[in-house]
Parts: C-alpha cells; sequence; structure tokens
C-alpha cells in the first residue's frame, strides 16, 4: 500500500517558509543519514531555486548509519552545484559547533561585522532539526520528541552577533513519488503511525535488512536468515520473542514493532537503507515499469481499434 503523509499544518508551513526564505542567507537542510535521498523534502528544493539559496546538507544520526554508504552519499550531494555536506550528530556537541563554519563559505558576503549569517533549518520531520537548533543555541527553544511534526511553528533564536538562525516545523511533501521511499521514511519515523500499517513496513524494512544486512538479524534474533523474505522474519521474530495474542496466534504487530524499534534505535548496528547506486537502480526500475505500463495500454487502444 502506497504512503502519503501530508497534515493540514504543513501547507501553513511550507508558505512561511518561502516568505522567510527571503530574509535568509543559507539553509540548512537536516537529513537522515540512513536514508538521505528519500529524506530530502523536494519542496525545499524547490523553495531554494527559487530563492537561488544555498544548502548546507547536514545527514544526521550519522551514528546509526553505515559509514561506507555516508561516505557515498556526502560525495554524490558535494557533486550539485550550491550545496556543501557533511554528516554529523546533531546530539554531539563537538559535531554541532563545526555547523556555523561550515555554512560561512557558502555566503561569503557575510564575513564580517555589519549583518550577521541568516541560517535557516529545514527538513522532514524528526530528523533532528530542532535538537540541532537548541544544541546551536545552547538553550531550548524548539520542542524535541520521538514523534513526527513536534514542531508547527518557525522558532528565531540568535547564536551570537554574527549568527542567527531560525527553526521551521517538520515538511512533508504533497505526493510521495517512489513508493520504497514511503517506507524508509516511515521505518525512520518521519511519518505518523495513523498513515502506515506496522507491519507491511516492518516485511519491507526486513526485506532490505534480508538484502543487505542479513547477519545482523541473526546477531540480533538468533535464527538464521536465509532462505527467508520480510513476512518471514517478522514471524521469526515473534517466535522467538515468544509474542502471542490471546488464543496463541503470533502477535505480529508486536513482532513488527520490535523490528521497527530496534533499527529505529540503532540496536542492529549502523544500517543504511539506501545508496546513490541502490538509488539508480530502484528509479530505473519505477521508469521501466511505468513504460511497460504505457506500452500495454497503447496496445490495447490499438487491438481495440482494430
Amino acid at each position: 500500500m502506497p504512503i502519503q503523509w501530508f497534515p493540514g499544518h504543513m501547507t501553513s508551513a511550507r508558505k512561511k517558509a518561502g516568505d522567510a526564505m527571503e530574509s535568509i542567507d543559507v539553509v540548512i537542510e537536516v537529513l537522515d543519514a540512513r536514508l538521505p535521498q528519500a529524506s530530502c523534502n523536494p519542496m525545499i528544493a524547490q523553495l531554494r531555486a527559487h530563492r537561488q539559496r544555498p544548502c548546507l546538507k547536514i545527514l544526521n544520526k550519522v551514528d546509526l548509519a553505515d559509514p561506507e554508504a555516508t561516505a557515498a552519499w556526502i560525495e554524490y550531494f558535494n557533486a550539485q552545484p550550491g550545496v556543501k555536506a557533511v554528516a554529523l550528530s546533531c546530539k554531539k556537541a563537538s559535531d554541532v559547533a563545526r555547523v556555523p563554519k561550515l555554512c560561512q563559505p557558502l555566503a561569503p558576503h557575510r564575513n564580517d561585522n555589519v549583518k550577521p549569517l541568516r541560517m535557516m533549518i529545514m527538513g522532514i520531520p524528526n530528523v533532528g532539526k530542532s535538537t540541532l537548533m537548541n544544541a546551536l543555541l545552547g538553550r531550548k527553544l524548539s520542542a524535541v520528541g520521538d514523534e513526527p511534526a513536534v514542531t508547527k511553528s518557525q522558532v528565531r533564536g540568535d547564536i551570537d552577533l554574527r549568527h542567527t538562525l531560525v527553526d521551521t516545523p517538520g515538511m512533508m511533501w504533497p505526493k510521495i513519488q517512489y513508493d520504497s521511499d514511503g517506507y524508509m521514511l516511515a521505518a525512520s519515523h518521519a511519518i505518523g503511525r495513523n498513515a502506515v500499517i506496522d507491519e507491511e513496513v516492518a516485511c519491507f524494512l526486513a526485506d532490505v535488512l534480508l538484502e543487505r544486512y542479513p547477519q545482523r538479524l541473526t546477531e540480533r534474533y538468533g535464527f538464521a536468515a536465509a532462505g527467508m523474505d520480510g513476512i518471514a522474519v517478522v514471524e521469526a521474530i515473534g517466535k522467538r520473542r515468544g509474542f502471542r495474542v490471546k488464543g496463541g496466534g503470533l502477535d505480529l504487530e508486536k513482532a513488527a514493532l520490535t523490528l521497527l524499534q530496534d533499527y529505529r534505535d540503532g540496536r542492529l548496528g549502523r544500517i543504511t537503507l539506501e545508496t546513490p547506486a541502490s538509488r539508480a537502480r530502484m528509479i530505473a526500475a519505477h521508469e521501466a515499469r511505468l513504460q511497460t505500463g504505457q506500452d500495454s495500454a497503447a496496445q490495447d487502444e490499438d487491438d481495440a481499434a482494430d
């Protein structure tokens, strides 16, 4: 089932962010290092292009991501015009302290004491924007929580005389183009649970783990993953943990939530759900399916005409 999630307040948030971008110098886009491109909101790219604003892309939660994949993503983003990419943890003070200095070269005209460097933090829900804001300011201005869309209004603050910040609410976009992006976002808790079926998301996550990190499943849950599919993994977790519903059947919802929470908390090790190469393959397969569908539709029309 395709996943879509666009709460009403995000339409207003997009408009306010677009207006505020007129008076800022650098966009700081916070991404999830485990799914860097899937966690890129295309609306942010559109707003940046309209205002011609440079961007520091922060791959946050780097301590949870596969280092090799992270390096590939940094190279990928740094090849884009007007973009500087960096991997860090917004919970680590030494990492956060680097952010203003990384933004400065993107706006060289603000390298004096006349006007402060004005930075805007943007990104999808639950990627660490408010954590970054509070860490940079050294005080709590933005609400922080382990639920998507905690922040619902813009927050402003000054780091010092030379640096000022705006934190924006987490923004999704109205239609997620690729089904796998929706599942990756849901697995990483960027989408509200009311929009997803946990068992489906867990089966998707298990399929990715089987393809890329099968040994992590064995290490965590104690079963051999060879020959399994995603559904079998969720069932095996339920059996190993003794998750039963009344009547003795497997509690698949509890098993699914266990897998999802273990991934989110890093208990499965450092995992990245997509790489530049895997994403290119996914998009190519998607385009091929679309083309096949178009060809089939055209053939049906020809047959009907005959």
